[in-house]
């Protein structure tokens, strides 16, 4: 066997650039196929993070109708104005499944501290958000009810926005910020939280009690939504049929394309992007299987110019008692190590290129080590495939018509 490896290896060197020319096409399709499936199980693995943040067993409903950015992000609220206070305390009071919640407003403008002033998106709630979406204070603490019932002027920061604001983000606690020309005490700062499903960051948000805002700061009488908690996944089914009957009847709605609200799952958004993913892996698995069809015929036609090369070899190979069998042995390793090379190189490459990806985009590292080796293992496969009429054609090569020829 190591003499075969031995003969295999000195052929390929023989012919250097047709090797790499043949090679490339396996190179690129194992590069093409583990990249994007990689990338895509990434994706899907940072959905789970993020579906998390949201909070456990989060169930929504939204005023309006959400639009979607290219990105895939969700942009939800609009300016609707037809859900009101009311409707959010049915929603609490009237479904079954739901364990908890609290009404939001969100509002996107400035806030400022001294000279500093940056872009941040106001969330107005009550005192059970920390709860409801798993958002616990780093320093300080949450509003309380009875801040709530105060109407209190008090907000906590996200960490970007304590941050900029601030020489350190731990100063924060105590000082007076401006709001919308509001003055607000900040009691406490959120840790570092990234962005959600949503592609909302939620370093960039300020969070006030709901009465607050709503009666201090806009004077308006409508909510942005409700973030609600389920008491288990399995109910998030009947929760949003329940909200959904509860909302028509709230706003005496009959016909769904009247609906003017949405009640959406964390899980529904994740879906969207999942359908997105699909299509991302659809495309990567077609070029890539282009890719390998290009390699097996590289691949083919080299080893067809290497029989023909090398006739006079088999000749006298054949001449000096070797079978038909050893013939075409030699003649499939050379096809499935030329082959599987390319392939391993291209995992390889791959690995190095998605960790990059992963780096920069700051994605979760995800490995499928099953993948990488599937890859390599098929890419030997499509060689033996491939060099199988060659090794064929060679093993019948007419032992007396070589030595009669040369």
């Amino acid at each position: 066997m190591l003499n075969y490896l031995r003969i295999a290896l000195r052929s390929l060197a023989a012919h250097k650039l047709r090797s790499i020319l043949a090679m490339l096409g396996v190179f690129l399709g194992t590069l093409a196929l583990t990249g994007v499936i990689h990338v895509s199980e990434a994706l899907k693995e940072q959905a789970r993070i993020e579906t998390e943040k949201l909070g456990p067993n989060l169930l929504v409903v939204l005023a309006g109708k959400p639009t979607f950015r290219r990105s895939g992000s969700l942009r939800y609220g609009g300016q609707t104005t037809t859900f009101k206070l009311e409707d959010a305390e049915a929603l609490l009071a009237n479904n079954p499944f739901v364990k908890q919640g609290t009404p939001f407003v969100t509002k996107n403008s400035t806030i400022s501290y001294r000279r500093n002033t940056i872009n941040s998106q106001l969330i107005a709630a009550n005192a059970d958000f920390p709860a409801v979406r798993a958002a616990p204070v780093a320093i300080g603490h949450f509003f309380t009810k009875q801040d709530v019932r105060q109407r209190a002027k008090v907000c906590i920061l996200g960490f970007t926005v304590a941050s900029k604001l601030f020489t350190h983000h731990t100063q924060a606690i105590g000082k007076i910020v401006q709001y919308n020309f509001t003055n607000l005490r900040v009691i406490g700062v959120m840790p570092k939280r990234g962005s959600d499903l949503a592609g909302t960051d939620q370093d960039e948000q300020v969070f006030v009690p709901i009465t607050t805002y709503m009666r201090r700061m806009s004077n308006q009488d409508w909510v942005s939504g409700v973030f609600m908690t389920l008491y288990t996944d399995k109910d998030e089914e009947a929760a949003k049929q329940s909200a959904i009957a509860i909302m028509r009847r709230q706003h005496n709605i009959t016909r769904k394309t009247d609906e003017d609200f949405l009640v959406l799952s964390p899980k529904d958004v994740s879906e969207l992007k999942t359908q997105a993913l699909q299509l991302v892996w659809l495309l990567g698995l077609m070029s890539s299987s282009i890719s390998f069809s290009v390699g097996a015929m590289g691949v083919l036609s080299i080893m067809i110019l290497l029989v023909q090369t090398r006739k006079l070899e088999i000749g006298v190979r054949r001449a000096i008692g070797a079978r038909r069998s050893a013939i075409m042995s030699q003649f499939l390793l050379e096809s499935s190590l030329l082959s599987g090379i390319g392939g391993t190189l291209g995992a390889l490459v791959a690995l190095i290129i998605i960790t990059i990806v992963y780096y920069a985009a700051g994605y979760p590292y995800v490995y499928k080590p099953a993948l990488i080796a599937g890859a390599s293992i098929g890419s030997c496969l499509l060689g033996v495939v491939a060099g199988a009429y060659p090794a064929w054609v060679a093993s019948n090569v007419d032992v007396l018509d070589v030595l009669r020829d040369k």
